[in-house]
Formats: structure tokens, sequence, C-alpha cells
């Protein structure tokens, strides 16, 4: 994604943002995402940004979605993924995650320009260039 930069959080986790607004960050371990049997903090919290609160419920509805949200996000426009659990989305919804992450955060004419060299339901969705999230 054009115009990323990736600054380091507390306890150095990246944060990746496009024209100085986060799309995708790691969280630290926190008390409001937690194995429900251990009680254990999740260690491996990846944040991303979506567009609105619908976008939110259809990746958080279905139980056997990876993706997840916790009471500290109710009216947030973000959803929760551990990255233990990556692996169960395809490479192309993955990508398409942090694409309609980067487009909700990113300027109107930035997301306008990406929009038009990379129409929604092209065949190929861009590569990412650089660091990638695990």
């Amino acid at each position: 994604m054009p115009h990323v930069t990736v600054e380091h959080g507390t306890g150095g986790n990246p944060v990746y943002q496009v024209g100085g607004k986060s799309f995708v960050f790691f969280r630290n371990p926190r008390p409001d995402a937690v194995d429900p049997d251990t009680g254990e903090r999740y260690p491996d919290v990846i944040v991303f940004w979506v567009g609105s609160q619908a976008d939110k419920q259809a990746l958080v509805q279905d139980e056997a979605s990876p993706f997840f949200t916790t009471p500290h996000f109710n009216g947030h426009p973000s959803v929760l993924l551990r990255a233990g659990r990556i692996g169960e989305l395809a490479r192309d919804e993955l990508a398409e995650v942090v694409q309609d992450a980067w487009l909700s955060r990113a300027s109107a004419r930035r997301a306008a320009t990406w929009l038009r060299e990379h129409p929604p339901g092209a065949a190929e969705v861009a590569r990412p260039r650089g660091p990638v999230p695990p």
C-alpha cells in the first residue's frame, strides 16, 4: 500500500500508518482480550480499522471467524485478530482486510487514486510492498 509508514508503539510493537493515522497495529497483552479457558492475556492481538460498524459486524458475527472484538472496542471502527489464527484466512482475504483498513484511514484523495488504479473486484489484489504484518 502506498504512503505507509511503520512506527513503533508501546513495547516496540509495529503500528502501520497512512498519513499519520494508524490502520493496523499490534497490541500489547491487555485484560480485555484473554483466553476464556486459562484467563491468560492474548499476546498476539492485531487491530485492523474498518470502514463502518456494518463492516465490523460482518467480520465478527460468525463464531467460526478468527476476527473478534471486545467491550473495550464497542463503538470503535476496528476488529481484532490473533496472529496465531491468521493462517485461517486466505491470502486474498487478509489482503482485502488490510486494504480496507488502509482505505478507511487514507485521505479521500489517496483512497480515490488507489481505487481508480485498483478497482474493487479486480482479478489480482495488489501485492504488499515492504514489511507485512505476520
